[in-house]
């Protein structure tokens, strides 16, 4: 397990012109808004849903 920089996400938050306070309030969403990293891989769809049942069945018990 790798360390989380709370000191740097501190500097930054703080860079922004956010409270100590602030910084530890954020939600992960917000502060990838904050530090430009908004976006993302877009949500899962029908297709690759449907992809990914067929790859992996629901196995079920015969009664």
């Amino acid at each position: 397990m790798s360390r989380f920089d709370f000191p740097g996400l501190l500097r930054v938050g703080v860079g922004l012109g956010l409270t100590p306070r602030d910084v530890w309030q954020l939600t992960p969403a917000e502060l990838a808004f904050l530090l430009g990293r908004s976006g993302g891989d877009a949500p899962l769809g029908r297709a690759r849903l449907e992809e990914l049942a067929a790859a992996f069945p629901d196995k079920t018990k015969d009664v």
